[in-house]
């Protein structure tokens, strides 16, 4: 009968320990993956910068191309020659 106790707690002892061993398993492999998910959410976030701060400069230089393009126009409607244009830009 001792015997049989000492087999059915030893039995319910390791089952506990399988089953805590799979908890950490899991629990380590979510952590792994949100760890993974915010890398690439940091990454994608500083991908996403670098391409607005591109974009933001392309459009910066064609608005300044633009606006130079229209005060030229109007210089020439105002009638100055090339020479004189080029003095004023």
């Amino acid at each position: 009968m001792a015997a049989s106790l000492l087999r059915e707690i030893s039995k319910d002892e390791r089952e506990r320990a399988i089953a805590r061993s799979r908890r950490m398993y899991e629990t380590d492999l979510i952590s792994d993956l949100l760890t993974a998910e915010e890398r690439g959410e940091i990454k994608g976030r500083a991908e996403g910068k670098a391409e607005g701060r591109e974009e933001g400069k392309a459009e910066g230089v064609i608005k300044g191309r633009e606006e130079e393009r229209t005060r030229i126009m109007e210089l020439l409607n105002q009638g100055l020659s090339l020479d004189e244009i080029k003095k004023r830009i």
